[in-house]
């Protein structure tokens, strides 16, 4: 009865003395004696609204009056005080509230009491916020009041604790009633309120706070989950994480500057500590919260990918990373840097998440792009320990239209790596693998990756290798010539790991590709590289059949065996391609003299002059019969070549490229007519000034071989003032690619040659004296800031990608990538074994290697030697028996 009248009593007052008083009253006085059952319907539901409204209107009245604060007006100085004890009192008696509550030995039920958590921490945020503005709000005035917002706070601290201790005594179980559940998820939402609001308050009460909102979250989670506003939660948890990480970076930054690193009692470095360990507490957090509701955070994995690149572009090798000291740097590693390696493990079976980051044409950031191709290289170190439904997710990309579009990671990892451009070129280092005896060494991009390509091959499994093969074709043929490489690097790998089967299946498709190229492009350059490197992984067995499949003996096979290195093959291999070259190289010619040397027809004489050039490069010596046949060759296409028409017809330029080429591989074998030949053709070509940059290199890997020579006085006068002039004009070329190619020919020249007159009738130019000079002491030029480097290395970056995209979209270059496409389409499987062939062909292939071996010999035309005759009858007679006998039986 009295308890109502005091109810009456707070609601007629008017001022806030009265309803203070009233309230203590009531909390001090008949609250200890109202029962547990009775306390919410009784006292809490009538009273604590009104305190909450109450509280409202003591801070708007001071928002309304602190304007005219000064130390001058004590009148209004004292009201703010006097408003500011008031709030205290109020805090005051909740808090006697929630000790009250927290006597009975029951534990109580969440609707014996749901008006004290929700009201408590509507005034707690009202609190906390009032001081966080404090210095807003009472702008320079803030010393009148500072010892009361001081108080104020430490008594909501004191609230907060209370309330989170009762709170964590309540249990719901699964009969929970929804009003039950709708209270414990206001509490939650209430708690992430307040911690948006003192984050930069207090670091023990905004981690504790968030204990208890993830503890709660997890401890109702078959009730909550689907109520929870998980935005909300994981949006605040990253902000946060950013935030006390970047704390730690710019505190690392000071006490860097400051020379601080000693002093591990400074302010800075506590500081640092705390946010360390505030960052290592959220990325954790984080990590465990998605692991309990992931299948409620679809939507979020853009901000989960966006924080990981965030947090490792602060991280070396990111060209955007300061430098730290070591003991911070590796604090800031276990705060931010390994948390993020389990963030990364429970997100990888999340399909939203491979979406994300396999998603084709993803567009980041430049400061992004390496951290997303590591993040992919990680991605594929931890494939290996998860199930086979992960596996598939990520290793085949997306299988179905109605699928989210998603890159292999093999493609989406070759991609990434193409972006990285700046970083290559810098180029930027990480730690290498630790090999036992040795100490870990950095190591490039480029081979960080390969080893971590080729690790995951080692352990893929064989379904997945016909996407392996079209993403490794696809990295070839694209324009970027590194990323090419690091393609070429993995596709070796991963047929020298396999059987010789799967390498020869291999080399044999790349063969495909090379011919299905119908010009000189990117893509032909790319995949003759990989050929080149391949063949040596063969079996000289398997070498042989790859002459039998492509016939050197045929023009369309050219293409193939002008980018094999003919000391790759076995004995039998080499000597079977090389005669066919020159038999096939000797027949074209004969056929264009027959024909009457017409120009229209010079592009057949070039095209065995490439492959006759692969096969005397391709040895480290040549064989003796195989030089003769060249010098044959050559001696008679010199014969035919003329300054003048050189030019005057761009087609002759290719066969004089060729020729000097050739010539320099053979250079011992050249009479002194040919080599003047040679220096009169280059001299025209030169004198012309737009001469294309392959002729000139060729020209200088020419003039180069010279100084291996010694030319006899009566040719001196004609072959070295030539030779001197044309060093002279070529170390002098504005392009900085030809002038690199000339310092290093004509120092090479330089060291063998016999002709020293030369050297010195090369460097008349005083500016060209000098660079050849700094060249050959290797005095480096001035490489400018690390700062303006790295802009010009960007700026460089961007132009290089522009020629690529440019090389891509070219109309015979996109129809060579299709018809490679559709060899790659065609091919089977390759980690199936190859299969038996039939016996038909087996006769159709070695008929066919009988019948190209013969026509070369018939090709010849150097005079046959005395036992050809008895060798020819006794094949004859094989010829016999083998028709006898097969057509018997």
């Amino acid at each position: 009865m009295f308890l109502n009248y005091l109810h009456s009593l707070h609601d007629k007052s008017e001022s806030w003395d009265d309803h203070i008083r009233i309230l203590k009253i009531i909390t001090e006085m008949f609250l200890p004696h109202i029962g547990l059952s009775e306390l919410e319907d009784e006292c809490l539901s009538k009273i604590l609204p009104k305190v909450v409204t109450m509280f409202d209107s003591m801070v708007k009245e001071i928002l309304d009056q602190v304007g005219g604060l000064s130390s001058q007006n004590t009148e209004l100085c004292s009201l703010l005080r006097n408003i500011l004890q008031a709030m205290m009192q109020i805090i005051d008696a909740l808090s006697t509230c929630v000790r009250h509550v927290g006597t009975f030995e029951e534990v109580p039920d969440l609707v014996t009491i749901r008006s004290l958590p929700a009201c408590i921490l509507k005034i707690l945020r009202e609190t906390f916020q009032h001081c966080k503005d404090s210095e807003v709000v009472y702008c320079g005035r803030l010393s009148l009041v500072a010892d009361l917002l001081q108080g104020l706070f430490k008594e909501a601290y004191t609230l907060q604790k209370g309330l989170l201790e009762l709170l964590d005594r309540i249990s719901l179980d699964s009969s929970a009633s929804d009003e039950e559940v709708s209270d414990i998820v206001t509490v939650i939402h209430s708690l992430l309120d307040i911690c948006s609001i003192i984050s930069n308050l207090d670091i023990a009460l905004h981690a504790n706070t968030w204990k208890f909102l993830i503890k709660q979250s997890l401890k109702y989670q078959s009730l909550v989950e689907e109520h929870l506003h998980h935005s909300d939660i994981c949006n605040s948890m990253c902000d946060n994480l950013l935030a006390s990480f970047h704390n730690c970076v710019e505190l690392s930054e000071q006490i860097k500057h400051g020379g601080l690193q000693e002093a591990t009692q400074s302010t800075e470095y506590k500081l640092f500590q705390k946010s360390a360990k505030m960052c290592r507490f959220f990325a954790n957090t984080l990590v465990h919260y998605i692991k309990e509701f992931k299948f409620f955070l679809a939507k979020y994995c853009r901000c989960f990918h966006q924080l990981y690149l965030k947090i490792i572009s602060k991280f070396s090798p990111s060209l955007c990373a300061p430098t730290l000291p070591s003991a911070l740097s590796e604090e800031l590693n276990a705060a931010a840097l390994v948390p993020m390696e389990a963030l990364l493990l429970q997100l990888l079976p999340f399909r939203p998440f491979a979406d994300v980051v396999l998603q084709p044409d993803l567009r980041l950031s430049p400061e992004h792009e390496l951290p997303q191709c590591l993040l992919l290289v990680n991605a594929l170190g931890q494939l290996s320990s998860q199930t086979e439904e992960v596996l598939q997710l990520w290793y085949s990309g997306s299988q179905f239209s109605e699928e989210t579009p998603r890159l292999p990671l093999y493609q989406a990892l070759f991609t990434s790596f193409r972006r990285c451009s700046t970083e290559r070129q810098v180029p930027v280092l990480l730690p290498g693998l630790m090999m036992k005896g040795q100490a870990q060494i950095k190591v490039t991009l480029h081979r960080h990756i390969c080893v971590q390509l080729c690790a995951s091959v080692a352990a893929l499994p064989p379904v997945y290798f016909p996407v392996l093969e079209r993403c490794l074709a696809d990295a070839v043929l694209q324009a970027d010539t590194q990323t090419a490489l690091l393609a070429t690097d993995m596709w070796c790998f991963t047929a020298r790991y396999g059987t010789a089967e799967l390498c020869l299946h291999h080399v044999c498709l790349i063969a495909q590709l090379v011919k299905a190229c119908t010009t000189e492009c990117y893509q032909s350059f790319h995949l003759g590289l990989l050929l080149r490197r391949m063949v040596f992984l063969m079996t000289p067995n398997h070498q042989m059949e790859l002459v039998a499949r492509f016939p050197p003996s045929e023009v369309e096979n050219l293409p193939v065996w002008r980018h094999v290195l003919l000391r790759a093959l076995s004995q039998d291999a080499r000597y079977r391609v090389e005669t066919d070259i020159i038999g096939l190289t000797q027949k074209a010619l004969t056929d264009w003299q027959n024909g009457g040397c017409k120009l229209g027809q010079v592009h057949k004489v070039n095209a065995v002059l490439l492959a006759l050039l692969a096969a005397v490069r391709g040895q480290s010596s040549p064989e003796e019969q195989c030089v003769l046949s060249a010098m044959r060759i050559i001696t008679q296409l010199w014969s035919r070549m003329s300054p003048d028409q050189v030019q005057t017809h761009p087609v002759l330029c290719s066969t004089l490229q060729l020729l000097l080429s050739i010539s320099a591989v053979l250079v011992k074998n050249l009479e002194h007519q040919l080599i003047l030949q040679a220096l009169l053709c280059v001299e025209a070509v030169v004198s012309q000034g737009c001469a294309e940059p392959q002729l000139l290199l060729a020209a200088l890997e020419f003039l180069s071989s010279l100084g291996k020579i010694f030319v006899p006085p009566d040719s001196q006068n004609q072959i070295l003032p030539r030779l001197s002039s044309l060093f002279g004009v070529l170390l002098s070329d504005r392009s900085w690619l030809l002038h690199q190619h000339a310092l290093e020919a004509f120092s090479h020249f330089a060291e063998i040659t016999n002709h020293e007159e030369v050297i010195s009738q090369s460097l008349c130019d005083e500016g060209t004296k000098t660079k050849v000079v700094n060249y050959l002491s290797k005095t480096m030029n001035a490489q400018g800031d690390v700062e303006s480097r790295l802009n010009r290395l960007k700026l460089e970056s961007a132009v290089i990608e522009q020629h690529n995209e440019k090389l891509e979209n070219d109309k015979e270059n996109v129809s060579n990538k299709q018809a490679a496409d559709t060899v790659v389409d065609s091919e089977p499987c390759p980690k199936r074994a190859r299969q038996e062939t039939s016996a038909e062909e087996e006769y159709s292939r070695y008929i066919q290697t009988a019948e190209s071996a013969l026509k070369a010999l018939q090709a010849l035309s150097a005079p046959p030697p005395q036992w050809l005759g008895s060798r020819l009858k006794e094949l004859q007679s094989i010829i016999t028996n083998i028709s006898t006998t097969r057509h018997t039986t």
